[in-house]
């Protein structure tokens, strides 16, 4: 049987095209942009598993470390990247987002850097995406960002700010790693729960209870890993406060 195919929504992706897909829920429509490391050995390795009925994955693009673009699944149907996942209260990130694949060992591979040929290629993709779909720059987000704890790509050493530099994403350079007052696990009080209410605010999956606990450390490690990447510790240092709150006060809503 010859698979279905589809005119492409990037013009310059070529397709391939993956059983792992279905309709969107509840009537969603595209709002979020999501980043992801393929974290496997080769870029051939992870579009065979896209593309494969067995794995229960599949992604809207896979982009290689050569800058060639694969489409595999219509960006107006829903691909199976996000998983468990959350944004500012709303669950089920599939429904509501386009999923690019970029390729990269990641973390069980030694994260190998990302070359600019393949960055370059991002970089187009997701401008075209997020016109199309008007997504908001904020809602560029890493996989790690909506999955904190369980999933960490693309990793602390995407290059967010050479993609904000490209127009794409919410980027601010970070506040300079020091020392001082920090919170971490076990803490709790006043401060505490000042830190979980902006990183729900920004959209982290934070309950706000002014315990320091390990989802809170998850979520400031997600956090460290897209905005403050030189350090990843789930500690909030007062680099990581400070970018927080400037990151919050560079929003429209917020300005």
């Amino acid at each position: 049987m010859n698979e279905p195919i589809f005119a492409p929504d990037f013009a310059d992706a070529a397709v391939r095209v993956s059983p792992n897909t279905g309709e969107r829920r509840d009537g969603k429509s595209v709002d979020i942009l999501l980043l992801h490391y393929t974290g496997m050995e080769s870029g051939q390795a992870a579009e065979d598993w896209l593309c494969n009925p067995e794995s229960g994955v599949s992604c809207h693009y896979i982009v290689h470390e050569d800058g060639r673009v694969v489409q595999m699944v219509p960006e107006a149907l829903r691909a199976w990247h996000a998983g468990e996942s959350r944004w500012k209260g709303e669950a089920d990130i599939n429904s509501r987002s386009v999923g690019i694949e970029i390729v990269n060992g990641g973390h069980d591979y030694g994260l190998p850097s990302f070359p600019d040929t393949q960055v370059a290629a991002v970089i187009r993709l997701a401008r075209d995406i997020s016109a199309r779909h008007e997504i908001m720059p904020e809602r560029v987000l890493a996989h790690s960002d909506v999955a904190p704890g369980r999933k960490r790509d693309p990793g602390e050493l995407f290059p967010w700010s050479i993609l904000a530099e490209g127009g794409v994403g919410h980027w601010i350079e970070p506040s300079p790693v020091r020392g001082g007052r920090f919170f971490s696990a076990g803490d709790t009080g006043q401060p505490v729960e000042a830190l979980q209410s902006m990183l729900a605010l920004y959209g982290y999956r934070t309950a706000i209870t002014g315990v320091f606990d390990e989802m809170t450390t998850a979520d400031v490690a997600a956090f460290q890993r897209h905005f403050r990447p030189q350090r990843v510790d789930g500690v909030a240092d007062a680099s990581t406060v400070e970018t927080l709150h400037r990151l919050l006060s560079a929003l429209p809503a917020y300005a």
